[in-house]
């Protein structure tokens, strides 16, 4: 196992003598090494690719010019450029495979298509476990409230076996509640699920999920757009859910407030054209609110799995 410790805010490796089984271009060496340093999505650091396709004056920017190309101020870029020299040996891959971290960079040819149309794409994904579920040709998210009852749980009993029979794969964010429940409706009834986190790979969360997580990276997968070391932070949430909705065809709402989380998801996958299906709830529950809006907005209710194969793959 790679040691690593903290300095100054980022992860710095030790190496030891266990070999990792990555393959990445000499482009792709390059954008990991900017992302661990930058970790920001394409759209970000695209015109630095426009420029200099492969990166190769990467290393050489001065100050002036990455601020200018990355729009950011000069103090930034100055200690941008300076770890980027600093960093220049550091072969992140290796490192990242002997964590059991498949970095996926947005050059490289197993990067979903279906993040590329997103309008801010992760630069890059840390993936752990089956990686060949990114391209599965079903998948289906499956979110709702932290704070979701057993209700929901009842729901996913309708729901999930019928698309699980049809192989689909259940996604969702490792959240406590709705997103916990339908992870672990994915493997109950036999089906895979992936789970995107807002944070890095060191620092999963909630902790209570962990145990649940180590199950998930072992027989399925997760999933990030953070270097490991990133924490999660208000803001990690919210640019996770997007992921969420661009990996999936549809998207579920199980139990949701009127006014949360799970209603951004909602938001990203309606500006894609994805299909949105809510179970509709009793009006005495707080809890009903979400779905039972949606679905006076146009989405459409859902009470088995059997809809949404018909419907939606």
């Amino acid at each position: 196992m790679t040691n690593a410790v903290c300095r100054s805010g980022i992860l710095h490796f030790t190496m030891t003598s266990k070999e990792a089984n990555l393959v990445n271009s000499t482009v792709e060496q390059r954008l990991l090494r900017l992302h661990y340093i930058y970790p920001v999505p394409w759209n970000r650091i695209r015109r630095l690719f426009e420029i200099d396709p492969n990166l190769e004056k990467l290393a050489a920017n001065n100050p002036e010019q990455l601020s200018r190309l990355l729009n950011i101020t000069q103090r930034k870029a100055g200690q941008i450029s300076a770890r980027l020299q600093e960093l220049d040996h550091t072969p992140f891959d290796l490192l990242y495979g002997r964590e059991g971290i498949t970095p996926i960079p947005f050059t490289h040819p197993h990067y979903p298509q279906n993040l590329k149309r997103l309008i801010d794409p992760p630069s890059v994904l840390y993936a752990k476990g089956d990686v060949s579920l990114l391209h599965h040709s079903a998948k289906i998210a499956i979110i709702g409230s932290r704070k979701a009852t057993d209700y929901s749980r009842q729901a996913l009993s309708f729901i999930t076996p019928p698309l699980v029979k049809h192989g689909v794969v259940i996604v969702s964010g490792l959240a406590r509640g709705a997103d916990a429940f339908a992870h672990e409706a994915a493997m109950t009834y036999g089906g895979k699920t992936i789970a995107v986190l807002g944070s890095g790979h060191f620092h999963v969360y909630p902790k209570e999920n962990a145990e649940l997580a180590l199950r998930i990276e072992k027989d399925h997968l997760l999933l990030t757009e953070y270097p490991p070391y990133v924490q999660p932070a208000k803001w990690t949430f919210p640019m996770r859910n997007r992921i969420i909705s661009g990996l999936s065809d549809a998207v579920v709402v199980t139990e949701s407030a009127e006014k949360s989380g799970t209603m951004s998801t909602v938001d990203h996958a309606l500006d894609h054209g994805k299909a949105v299906y809510a179970v509709p709830g009793p009006i005495t529950s707080p809890l009903s609110m979400g779905p039972n809006k949606l679905i006076d907005e146009g989405a459409k209710p859902v009470w088995n799995g059997f809809q949404i194969v018909e419907n939606t793959l």
